[in-house]
């Protein structure tokens, strides 16, 4: 190897790489660079998720940004011998000469529209998620200790409204807003709770970011909870998350033992707590209201509103409540600005986006790209296209996104834009399907998760969510009824009019989109033969009889 400085290997270590044997391969890397006398060279350091997924154990190594994949134990040996020996790449493994981290935000884009870069991912992959040391070697809590030496609340919220960031949880509220409506309240105590229930399917974003930077949640609820006047704070996050909550029970132990928690933070008089609060694994329990609820220990069941949570919240007491995505971004825009951040994504949606790209692609995983930027570009040039036969469809948003065709792959991924058309850009999951799925039988698949997830609170879901799933099997059998379809749009359009809460008018979404685009394709399970109506009376099982 002709250059001996330092370099570093990064192990990828989130849920997926554990399953894979990621720490059995970082304990033989370091063991087997000691046995060649190259420990003093060579660092291997433990980080967050690096990017793609399903694709075993991902290792990226520096100086040189090269990405490798699938890495196995009885390799390890050889690739030390190719990349640290021979000084070559390890070309059996090699899945990118650069890592997609090297694409900073000073890298303009040529359309002279919006900035390339990362905000919310900047430090996964890059630092130890493990080691509150490292995550202020690169800036952390900085912020945090200039709001509360420089700024007062009212000036941290105008901030974060002039910034234009909205909501990262899907339904693209502008945050500073929310803000402002908690701190008007002047009912103490407050909260600040961060939903981390992230229960949509093939949405995992905010579990990578957890994992892989779990203090810049801690900091960004530290500055929201001085800019509402709060001084207590929860992490709802899924029980299933089991290394998102290890890493930040480790990070808020480390963050109180350094001062960042606690009281008076930074010599202030601002003191702030911070608990983790699991999840029984209920999907509903993502609606905020549904939420608070199982907080407080009772079912997690939504609530009406108004009152919404900035003024009635936790224990009916003022609470401001963020996606982990949407906290991921302010400590940064109260570092650089606001104007700064509008240098990204698009007038009237400002900022990046983190999607989980999934399906008939040849690169899934995670990746940060700014809003605005359309579902071809991410497709073709960060998934690597489509791994076999032609695009068909793609679902934006999770299960209950919609599902759009190839005539839409042009249209910018932002709220304006999508909104104009009818759709939703949703929490973050794009799912890129091929020719060879059938959208009967996709429907049905969405269809039964809601079935199963429905809270049984309103009538209108419990018996739309069954009727439609019903409708959809029928469909895939080739035994739907005449007027099935109709059926469908009108039981799917009443959902969405009249569903107690966003989840269960959410389920809308995907069954009218399908209905726009694919109604030729979804025809053809219909039985012109076999006359059918909506259901007339329920089964205790939630299952329907049909004349």
């Amino acid at each position: 190897m002709n250059d001996r400085s330092i370099a570093q290997i990064l192990v990828g270590i989130d849920s997926n790489t554990v399953l894979s044997g990621a720490r059995q391969i970082k304990t033989k890397l370091i063991t087997e660079l000691s046995r060649q006398g190259l420990s003093e060279e060579v660092k291997v350091i433990e980080t967050g998720s690096i990017g793609p997924t399903n694709q075993g154990v991902v290792l990226g190594v520096f100086p040189g940004g090269e990405l490798y994949a699938n890495i196995t134990e009885d390799e390890v040996e050889e690739f030390i011998q190719e990349r640290f020996v021979k000084g070559r790449t390890y070309k059996k493994r090699l899945l990118a000469e650069t890592l997609p981290e090297e694409l900073r935000l000073q890298e303009y884009d040529s359309r002279k529209t919006q900035y390339y870069g990362r905000i919310v991912l900047d430090n996964c992959g890059r630092i130890n998620p493990e080691d509150i040391t490292e995550y202020i070697g690169v800036g952390g809590y900085e912020a945090l200790g200039y709001v509360l030496k420089e700024k007062s609340p009212q000036e941290i919220i105008s901030i974060v409204q002039d910034s234009g960031l909205r909501g990262r949880g899907g339904a693209g509220f502008p945050t500073g807003l929310k803000w402002s409506f908690t701190f008007r309240e002047k009912r103490y105590p407050k909260y600040v709770i961060c939903n981390a229930d992230e229960g949509e399917p093939g949405t995992f974003k905010d579990r990578l970011i957890m994992e892989g930077d779990p203090h810049k949640i801690i900091e960004a609820m530290a500055i929201a909870g001085y800019a509402v006047e709060a001084e207590t704070g929860y992490i709802y996050i899924r029980g299933e998350y089991k290394l998102s909550l290890e890493r930040l029970q480790k990070a808020i132990a480390q963050a109180k033992e350094m001062g960042f928690l606690g009281n008076n933070i930074f010599g202030s008089d601002f003191n702030f707590d911070l608990q983790l609060k699991i999840g029984a694994g209920s999907y509903v329990c993502g609606e905020e209201t549904a939420l608070l609820s199982s907080l407080e220990g009772y079912r997690g069941e939504p609530r009406l509103k108004p009152p919404y949570p900035a003024q009635y919240g936790l224990k009916q007491q003022p609470t401001l409540i963020n996606n982990v995505e949407t906290l991921a971004n302010i400590p940064a825009i109260i570092l650089n600005g606001s104007q700064w951040f509008r240098h990204f994504g698009t007038e009237n949606m400002p900022g990046t986006k983190v999607y989980t790209v999934l399906g008939h692609i040849n690169r899934p995983g995670l990746i940060e790209v700014p809003i605005g930027i359309t579902l071809r570009e991410i497709i073709y040039d960060y998934a690597g296209g489509i791994s076999s036969g032609k695009f068909k469809m793609a679902q934006i948003g999770g299960t209950a996104g919609d599902i759009l065709p190839e005539q839409l792959l042009d249209v910018p991924l932002e709220c304006q834009s999508l909104q104009e058309l009818g759709h939703n850009l949703g929490s973050g999951a794009l799912l890129i399907m091929n020719g060879t799925v059938s959208v009967a039988d996709f429907l049905r698949s969405c269809m039964k998760f809601f079935v199963h997830e429905s809270c049984g609170k309103c009538s209108v879901c419990r018996i739309g969510t069954s009727y439609l799933y019903e409708a959809c099997d029928r469909l895939n059998r080739k035994e739907g009824y005449v007027d099935e379809l109709k059926n469908m749009k009108d039981i799917a359009t009443t959902l969405k009019l009249t569903a107690f809460c966003p989840l269960g008018q959410s389920v809308a979404q995907p069954v009218l989109s399908a209905l726009k685009y694919f109604e030729e394709e979804l025809k053809e399970g219909s039985n012109p033969n076999k006359k059918g109506k909506l259901p007339t009376r329920e089964k205790s099982e939630g299952v329907f009889y049909y004349s």
